[in-house]
């Protein structure tokens, strides 16, 4: 998988920019803030992406830092929450304020990105809220609920796991489900490997 690329800005769009690699230009869709961190036409940049394989399309997203990455995983995720919603969200909120928004319930501050409705925002947050003090960043202060302490490990391998399935062709809400049943099964401090083992299993049967 392609997880980062470093090259030459080529062009850029409303959503998309071009990345070329040694001659190779690498179509990478991404939020307005990595777009606007990535410079200018002609400069050196560096980029992490992910890369969505789905039954009729393949697409590289891309990412100025690995926290919104990481979000993009979390985002990705939750039912009715595609790739194009999730840039969406991360060009309308910072990471520590959709993390923040998450921990606080506010479904309102998630419903400002476009395409995102009162009850898509709603599930959003109800289900990522006990995963925000996980993610890269803490929270006011650095600890307390938003902390990123012991469990940030953990969320990150099952967020991996999830990546990995959709990657093979999975749904994002067959992913997310599979690898929930497998953490239940393996327990919090299974490893992402055994985590995509056993949620194959799950999600082919």
């Amino acid at each position: 998988m392609i997880a980062k690329l470093s090259g030459r800005l080529d062009a850029t769009g409303e959503d998309w920019a071009i990345i070329d690699v040694g001659g190779v230009g690498y179509l990478v869709h991404a939020s307005r803030r990595t777009l606007a961190a990535l410079g200018e036409v002609g400069e050196a940049c560096t980029i992490h992406t992910e890369l969505q394989v789905s039954e009729n399309d393949m697409r590289l997203l891309g990412f100025a830092e690995g926290a919104e990455r990481d979000w993009f995983r979390l985002l990705t995720a939750v039912q009715g929450v595609g790739s194009k919603v999730a840039l969406a969200i991360l060009s309308a909120l910072s990471t520590g304020e959709l993390r923040d928004a998450c921990g606080r319930v506010d479904a309102a501050m998630v419903a400002r990105a476009n395409g995102v409705g009162p009850k898509l925002a709603g599930r959003i947050v109800n289900e990522l809220k006990d995963k925000a003090g996980t993610m890269p960043g803490g929270g006011p202060g650095g600890n307390g609920a938003f902390g990123g302490g012991p469990a940030a490990p953990v969320a990150l391998a099952s967020a991996d796991a999830v990546s990995a399935l959709e990657n093979l062709g999975f749904k994002p809400a067959v992913a997310a489900q599979a690898v929930a049943r497998a953490q239940a099964e393996l327990g919090e401090g299974a490893s992402e490997g055994d985590l995509i083992r056993v949620a194959l299993k799950k999600a082919a049967g």
